[in-house]
């Protein structure tokens, strides 16, 4: 069946925000967003994410509003990527991408894993900080405090950990610190 949702989501301290539409038909899902950031450095982008029936991601595309070098990852579902059509063999095992942008990124492993109550997963995404557009790989764990509604994030090269509150579409409601949703 094919679905259309969309989510809204303000930065947690700041005047940024971010609109995202994401459209579902039998063979996967498609989101196309763009995000506003107030701070420190303001800027805008665009996103797009291309996404499996089994919640893999197969192709990621960012373009900042005032610069030509727009980022294209593809994935094949087994944890290869190229970036620009060039192989990147140290995303190799990442699954997911994660947006420094975007709370979205997040619902990919929530939805993939499907963990029951009390369970964690540890995974390796390929991460986009943006505006810099730099890509590198990034250790997580996520363990599910309430299935479907509540998980524990927590990076494995840093101490940042947060509970992230999801909708029954698995969309993040509430980042602490980060994303407060607002549609």
């Amino acid at each position: 069946m094919d679905t259309t949702i969309v989510a809204r989501w303000q930065e947690w301290e700041g005047g940024g925000t971010q609109h995202l539409v994401l459209s579902g038909q039998r063979d996967g899902m498609s989101v196309d967003a763009v995000a506003i950031s107030s701070d420190p450095h303001p800027f805008a982008a665009r996103y797009r994410i291309a996404i499996g029936a089994d919640w893999l991601t197969r192709r990621v595309e960012i373009a900042l509003a005032g610069r030509e070098d727009d980022l294209v990852l593809e994935a094949d579902g087994k944890g290869y990527w190229t970036m620009n059509g060039r192989p990147m063999p140290t995303l190799d095992g990442a699954l997911e991408p994660d947006l420094s942008v975007s709370p979205f990124t997040n619902t990919l492993p929530v939805k993939r894993l499907r963990l029951a109550k009390g369970r964690s997963a540890e995974i390796r995404t390929a991460y986009v900080y943006v505006p810099t557009l730099e890509v590198f790989p990034d250790p997580q764990r996520y363990t599910c405090l309430e299935e479907g509604t509540l998980y524990l994030y927590e990076s494995l090269d840093s101490d940042f950990r947060r509970e992230i509150a999801f909708d029954e579409h698995g969309l993040v409601t509430d980042y602490p610190g980060l994303f407060r949703r607002l549609l």
